[in-house]
């Protein structure tokens, strides 16, 4: 088939992809048998509409007419949205692991035609660069000792296919008990920093899930050092720069060990976990900090992430105008025009707005330098100050946004929005629950079997 056949698919990822001069195939087993019938073998290019790397891929590589050209003469190529098939992903990126390669997005595999991967890796650049082969040089070398060395391709697909194939569950032995629990949580404890929360290193996700399972260890065994981790971290996520401080929410993750540094993706799921996470610890501690990031993360989602449906969207962007982050980062003379001299020079000591920037010449708004929120006289002025940035901040070229519903993205934030406005008696945001709620059970449901992803009807 000599031609791009993603125009009729959904998934703003995969759409994102139609216009590509290669012949991307959605995954299925039509693609399967145009690999069968010509004998090529399959790229498989896996990612998901909020990847930085995946775009830096797509504008090197698959727009490229030369990568483009040797792609469609040797492969037959199939670009899947992670977030739309979790299952696909899953087996072949439990493949790249089996290589001992590292994992992350875009996933580019290669496969037999009947599917079985051989060999792979993530983003390849066009030509050599980072420490990495140049693209048309895989895609070459590849094709290559698949067709002349199929012995090799042979051996690699039998040891990974019987890496990634089912194998029957064995049952544990005894009970987990009250000391399992205990123990594995001061475990784990011990892997957190101690000076700026998170696991130790770089780069730095929120682990939402492990550190929601250190607080219910520090208020069920008393755990001090959990409960120290936890309120660490949930301190330095929020006041970092993984934290919007204008629109709300929290980006994906940071490059860097400090928290300051985001890849400015926005996800549905992150957002859900930390605004449940942030409630819980608010209700125990009372920390202002946490329930003020928890009102502003929730009005966020309200305001962006909602549909007129009645569903959450999946996630926003990092990239807009071709670049990271453009979107959120600021000069200290864009801030001086939006704030005069007086309000900008006090924005600039509670933001880190320096005038050289603070990363990449750019300033990544962040309140690091402190633990706590000011006086309530100091907050409302900074909430005047950071109104009239985000509205400036509006007129800007705005991120990609993936409208997709995907269930189980929005069973956590209907769970999260539920407890939330439980505990801070917003009506309203347990009607948003309900109404996400409602639209999952009606609107995702064919023949009383639960869709995993809507879009558009």
């Amino acid at each position: 088939m000599s031609r791009n056949l993603l125009g009729t698919q959904t998934s703003p990822y995969l759409l994102q992809h139609k216009d590509n001069p290669v012949h991307w195939h959605p995954w299925g087993e039509a693609a399967l048998e145009e690999a069968r019938a010509s004998g090529k073998p399959i790229l498989l290019s896996i990612g998901y509409a909020a990847c930085h790397w995946c775009h830096v891929m797509a504008h090197e590589s698959f727009e490229d007419e030369e990568v483009a050209a040797v792609m469609n003469e040797l492969f037959v190529n199939i670009k899947v949205d992670r977030e739309e098939r979790p299952d696909v992903d899953m087996i072949y990126m439990n493949a790249l692991h089996a290589l001992g390669e590292q994992g992350g997005w875009p996933l580019t595999m290669f496969l037999t035609p009947e599917g079985k991967p051989f060999w792979g890796g993530t983003y390849f650049p066009k030509t050599p660069r980072y420490g990495r082969p140049g693209f048309i040089s895989v895609l070459k070398e590849v094709a290559r000792v698949f067709h002349e060395e199929p012995e090799k391709i042979e051996n690699n697909a039998a040891a990974l296919f019987s890496h990634v194939s089912p194998r029957p569950g064995r049952r544990a032995q005894g009970d987990i008990t009250e000391a399992h629990i205990a123990d594995a949580a001061r475990s784990l404890t011990q892997l957190c920093d101690p000076h700026k929360g998170g696991l130790r290193g770089a780069p730095k996700f929120p682990q939402t899930p492990l550190f929601a399972f250190l607080w219910r260890a520090a208020l069920r065994y008393g755990d001090a050092s959990a409960r120290e981790a936890v309120i660490r971290t949930l301190t330095h996520i929020c006041q970092g720069g993984i934290m919007d401080h204008l629109g709300g929410g929290f980006a994906r993750y940071t490059v860097d060990a400090g928290w300051l540094v985001p890849h400015f993706e926005k996800m549905l799921y992150d957002n859900a976990q930390l605004v449940e996470l942030l409630t819980s610890v608010w209700q125990e501690t009372g920390e202002a900090l946490f329930g003020e990031r928890v009102r502003e993360s929730v009005a966020w989602l309200l305001r962006e992430m909602r549909l007129p449906e009645g569903g959450f969207a999946s996630s926003l962007d990092a990239d807009s105008e071709g670049e990271e982050g453009r979107f959120y980062v600021w000069s200290l003379d864009e801030i001086i025009a939006v704030l005069g001299d007086e309000d900008a020079a006090s924005f600039a000591a509670a933001y880190d707005a320096r005038k050289q920037g603070n990363w990449e010449g750019k300033i990544i708004l962040n309140r690091l330098g402190s633990q706590r929120l000011g006086s309530n006289e100091e907050e409302a002025r900074l909430k005047e100050m950071r109104a009239k940035l985000l509205e400036a901040r509006s007129r800007r070229v705005r991120p990609g946004f993936d409208d997709k519903v995907l269930a189980d993205w929005n069973g956590l934030t209907i769970s999260a929005l539920a407890k939330a406005g439980q505990a801070f008696g917003e009506a309203d945001w347990i009607a948003a629950a309900e109404s996400a709620f409602n639209f999952v059970r009606t609107r995702m449901n064919r023949a009383d079997r639960l869709l995993h992803s809507w879009r558009a009807g």
